[in-house]
């Protein structure tokens, strides 16, 4: 009887535990049993495991009983991960492989019925998780996923393009070839290409709102008519905003790697969801729990394009997140926390028409009557209304005063005034001022008395409640920032009054 044990890891949510491959060989019926709460996936490991050992030139042991046990046994294993650290333990019990040098190691990757390694989701996760247990051990991966995890500092990552080439490396003495280094896959500058602010012709309160949103990490909401720009002005918020910190962008491109998104390491995602999205698609879910839009958004820009679209469940579904900055996703069987800290932006027409509002220069005017335009605004509710810092009006224009109207700034300029605001909020607060809590918004936010007796008035007119008071002074605090301001005065009050237009009022 013969055992060798290999170490992999699975994926539980954004965690990545300790799996011991326990791999015996014994004598008896020839049968091949794999235990320990494996999937589908796993389980057709046998018959990859079997073909890849045999196309590699090393010999399987048909006339043994082989029992693989992937401990701990309650822990739900998925995905192909675990072909590598099998296959591994099969060659060390058989004697064809020193079982001592697997020690050293750390092994996942999916075999091809030719031996050939491809890779694993999840590798990013895999490595963090090796980071923070402070394990010595070297991760060894197919090569295209050792890149990714190679981001992660202080980590020995070595990727291997076939079993063979793992196997050689693991020989003891001079027939020992080892692999390489991984080195880290390209990274990218603060965003994708998302385009130009000075594209956007005119519209300066919209462009200053969305200043003002990125300034200070704030939510943003633009109504208006159909071809005023708020596709546009949206998909150019992740070009405003500074780049992600190195702690941020791992933990962003690991959410990714969850989902087996292309990984674009050190850009600020924009994800951009049809209207047809489920709630489980934006906020997540399945067996097992896999991130949704909103965690893939992490440490970026959530796109919604004509919200009031969206159904009414996947909207509410938003309301904890836009708090919290998490999502919790509990099944039956299974409980996964993913971050969710991201900036929703939503786009939509004022009325099913469109044309509500729209200037008569125009020529269009709203043919809808006041119950569908109070019904089409109500899909919205009040709750995650409250929730959107800024909400502001993208008013149509005439096509001769596009055509007149001046070049406006370019994305460069005014990232740079919002980076010099980001930096006086961490420097005062340690965060942005869309995530200060109560207590946060009363030390930071201080008023002179002018201010004071300007907000009590307008709050008691426009009936706010408490969060959509606090949400008021972190947006004026976040304007008084970008002004260079050490306190919040009645202007920067006022100019926070001018975007949080309720809808219907």
């Amino acid at each position: 009887m013969a055992l060798a044990v290999v170490r992999s890891r699975s994926l539980d949510g954004l965690e990545a535990p300790t799996v011991h491959v326990e791999v015996q060989l014994a004598n008896g019926l020839p049968s091949f049993t794999l235990v320990g709460l494996a999937d589908t996936e796993v389980k057709e490991s046998r018959e990859r495991v079997r073909a890849a050992l045999q196309q590699s030139g090393f010999a399987f042991p048909h006339n043994k009983r082989i029992t693989v046990n992937l401990a701990p046994a309650e822990l739900p294993k998925e995905s192909g991960r675990f072909d590598l650290p099998i296959a591994l333990g099969l060659l060390a019990a058989d004697g064809q492989l020193d079982a001592a040098r697997l020690a050293e190691a750390e092994f996942a990757g999916e075999l091809s019925l030719a031996g050939e390694l491809r890779p694993v989701r999840g590798a990013l996760a895999l490595a963090l998780a090796a980071r923070r247990d402070r394990d010595a051990r070297m991760l060894v991966l197919p090569r295209a996923s050792a890149a990714v995890a190679a981001q992660v500092q202080g980590l020995d990552v070595r990727g291997a393009d076939t079993l063979a080439q793992v196997v050689a490396a693991l020989c003891a003495g001079a027939a020992a070839q080892p692999l390489p280094p991984a080195r880290p896959g390209p990274r990218v500058g603060a965003h994708h290409d998302a385009g130009d602010l000075r594209d956007v012709k005119g519209q300066s309160a919209a462009k200053r709102a969305l200043e003002i949103a990125a300034a200070g990490a704030h939510s943003l909401l633009l109504v208006g008519p159909p071809g005023t720009g708020k596709s546009m002005l949206a998909q150019r918020l992740a070009g405003l905003l500074p780049p992600l910190s190195e702690d941020e962008a791992l933990e962003s491109a690991a959410l990714l790697g969850l989902a087996a998104d292309d990984v674009a390491f050190g850009a600020r995602p924009l994800r951009t969801p049809h209207h047809t999205a489920s709630a489980v698609a934006l906020v997540g879910g399945g067996a097992p729990p896999r991130p949704g839009e909103i965690s893939l958004a992490h440490g970026g820009v959530l796109f919604l394009d004509e919200v009031p679209e969206f159904p009414r469940a996947a909207l509410e579904a938003l309301r904890e997140p836009l708090e919290s900055g998490c999502i919790t996703i509990a099944r039956a069987a299974r409980r996964a926390t993913f971050p969710a800290r991201f900036q929703l932006v939503a786009a939509m027409n004022p009325c099913p028409c469109g044309w509500l509002g729209a200037p008569p220069a125009t020529g269009r005017s709203c043919r809808c009557t006041p119950e569908a335009v109070a019904r089409y605004q109500g899909r919205l509710s009040g709750p995650l209304l409250d929730r959107i810092d800024l909400q502001v009006e993208v008013l149509a224009a005439r096509p001769d005063e596009l055509l007149a109207a001046p070049q406006g700034e370019p994305s460069a300029v005014v990232a740079e005034r919002v980076a010099q605001a980001r930096a006086r909020q961490l420097a005062r607060q340690g965060t942005t001022n869309a995530a200060l809590d109560a207590a946060g918004v009363d030390a930071q936010a201080a008023l002179d008395a002018a201010a004071v007796d300007f907000v009590r008035q307008a709050a008691a007119r426009l009936g706010w409640s408490g969060r959509r008071l606090h949400r008021a002074l972190k947006v004026a605090r976040t304007i008084a920032d970008l002004a260079g301001a050490d306190r919040v005065s009645v202007a920067h009050i006022a100019e926070a009054l001018q975007s949080q237009r309720v809808l219907g009022a």
